[in-house]
């Protein structure tokens, strides 16, 4: 049977990400997000419930996030449930927290005047960065590799000849 450990998030940052580095050199930040749900109760009243959610960032996109990300901005994240144990110092009993490790970051527009730029591309692990667009300057986007449109012949159109008999 196959398993599924996948994590989609949109919320905002209840502080300013936490970076810190591995004796390895590897960047680590941790960012909690608040995340609002409303729906309406039976009585049709207006119900709404905040949860707060960490996640742990690695590598780059720790970095980008300590760079560009502060409390209250809205972020998306991808990633994959980790359940983290330890032994209690002061009862001695064991203690475990379920969070996530983010694999793809997003910033995202807040409504704020803070424009979201990407910073995760669509690789799962998230190789791909890219700062916000107001960070950027006068850069010019991205060049993507040129290639064929789905449906379309990659031979020059002086390739082919017309005729005057269709075979169908």
């Amino acid at each position: 049977m196959a398993n599924l450990n996948k994590v989609m998030l949109i919320g905002n940052l209840t502080r300013d990400p936490e970076l810190r580095y591995t004796p390895k050199g590897t960047a680590v930040a941790d960012i909690t997000l608040a995340i609002n749900r409303i729906w309406n109760n039976e009585q049709n009243v207006r119900q709404e419930e905040t949860i707060f959610v960490e996640v742990t960032l690695w590598g780059r996109q720790a970095e980008l996030a300590q760079q560009y990300l502060s409390k209250g901005r809205l972020a998306y994240i991808e990633g994959r449930l980790q359940m983290d144990t330890w032994d209690d110092k002061e009862t001695g009993k064991k203690r475990s927290k379920l969070k996530v490790i983010g694999e793809t970051l997003q910033f995202l527009p807040d409504g704020k005047g803070n424009s979201g730029g990407n910073s995760g591309g669509g690789s799962s692990q998230g190789n791909q960065h890219q700062a916000p667009q107001q960070q950027q300057g006068n850069r010019p986007p991205p060049q993507r590799a040129s290639a064929p449109q789905q449906g379309a012949s990659a031979a020059p159109v002086d390739d082919f000849a017309e005729e005057d008999d269709i075979p169908f």
